[in-house]
């Protein structure tokens, strides 16, 4: 495979030629990926020429919805979905809450049962608990707490009894970080007559995903931890999407797009995601990759996923060898994504404020991961320092990193 141009990488992104940004080695890409210079341009664009109601008979206005709808189309098409399956709203979070009315509707006074796990972040896992107020039984797919791992001997007993409808679950927790088989595991919920909603929140920044590989009925993930603005992505299949009850005003619930977006859309960041789909292409371009849009964005998933695991790899052994904390989840880079969290067995803010000092930007505390935390008998009180990785991180990045925590440990 084509090694990752890096510098080709870093000259798409304004943050690294920033004065206040890159001073720092930045680790805490999952809370927030820089985003790139395409997402940046066209959002300053939109806000300078387009910024009126989208769709009416003038100018600005038409331009500004060809945005919203190239944005899209073009993503729809990297993920190998249909463009009416690609939703757009305030945040996951959001998203999830919608998505979890629309679910209360369809299962409530049936029987029936949901399955979630304790590994997720919150967003994916409260909304969802939650519907037991409607007697719709919820039952806990459990983390191994020596490990985090899930395993899927643990779900197929869930399933048994043919009773569960619906399995929410993480492409990877954004602690343990440890990467779930969605194809196996939607494929084990399908068997049992189950459909599968995916938070991918902690994984899109890593490669967004290919849809119809996974075979999941609904993937979520956020646009600013994919180098774009601050939107929530939703991929509802249409069969499903088409089954569930409708959140919007009733007159936009045959269009699929607008079915749970109950509130009006953020015109400007719908335009800009884009950008995310023209920096895709970008890289694509400069390393060779061809084909349609899927293709492209498969290529470049793999380029993304070969620069993480060898970039991080020194800093899983280097916490490994240590014996005075404790790695969350697998050392072997290949088995994680990069987002690497540590219980260091003492209060970690106070250890990411010395690192800030020291040119690392990272930070500490429980990331909304309270339940697996938890499981894992980590000390809320105390939090894990958290470390994140993108492609766009190098090599010197991580041993700079290395370096201040020998001096702070």
């Amino acid at each position: 495979m084509t090694a990752l141009d890096l510098d080709f990488v870093r000259s798409q992104f304004p943050a690294f030629q920033s004065p206040v940004l890159s001073t720092h080695a930045f680790f805490e890409n999952a809370g927030g990926s820089f985003p790139c210079r395409a997402v940046v341009e066209r959002l300053h664009r939109f806000y300078t020429d387009r910024k009126v109601q989208p769709y009416a008979p003038y100018p600005g206005a038409q331009a500004g919805g060809a945005e919203m709808d190239e944005a899209r189309l073009r993503l729809a098409g990297m993920m190998g979905v249909a463009r009416e399956e690609v939703s757009f709203g305030p945040s996951t979070s959001a998203n999830t809450y919608v998505l979890a009315q629309a679910v209360r509707k369809w299962l409530a006074g049936k029987g029936l049962a949901i399955v979630v796990t304790d590994q997720d972040h919150e967003a994916n896992s409260g909304v969802w608990r939650r519907l037991a107020d409607e007697g719709i039984e919820v039952r806990e797919w459990k983390l191994d707490p020596e490990t985090g791992s899930l395993d899927p001997a643990d779900l197929r007993a869930l399933l048994a009894d043919g009773k569960v409808r619906l399995v929410c679950f993480p492409h990877c927790s954004n602690v343990v970080a440890e990467l779930n088989d969605v194809t196996a595991i939607c494929a084990l919920a399908r068997e049992a007559g189950a459909r599968t909603v995916v938070d991918g929140v902690s994984y899109a920044p890593h490669g967004f995903p290919d849809i119809p590989a996974l075979g999941c009925d609904v993937y979520l993930f956020s646009a600013y931890k994919t180098y774009g603005p601050h939107q929530g992505i939703m991929v509802i299949r249409e069969a499903f999407g088409m089954e569930l009850p409708g959140q919007a005003h009733f007159f936009n619930n045959d269009t699929l797009y607008k079915r749970f977006t109950p509130a009006g859309p953020d015109h400007a960041q719908i335009a800009a995601c884009a950008g995310m789909a023209d920096y895709v292409d970008a890289l694509a371009a400069r390393h060779g990759i061809g084909g349609d849009a899927a293709a492209r964005n498969r290529g470049v998933h793999d380029l993304m996923r070969a620069q993480e695991v060898a970039v991080i790899a020194p800093l899983l052994d280097y916490l490994a060898a240590r014996n005075d904390v404790r790695l969350i989840g697998p050392r072997d880079a290949a088995r994680r994504a990069p987002t690497v969290a540590v219980d260091l067995g003492r209060a970690a803010e106070p250890v990411s404020e010395e690192l800030g000092r020291m040119g690392i930007a990272c930070w500490a505390g429980d990331f909304y991961a309270v339940r697996p935390l938890t499981a894992m008998g980590v000390d809320l009180e105390k939090g894990v320092l958290r470390m994140s990785a993108v492609h766009y991180t190098g090599a010197e990045d991580v041993a700079r990193l290395i370096a201040a925590l020998d001096r702070v440990l």
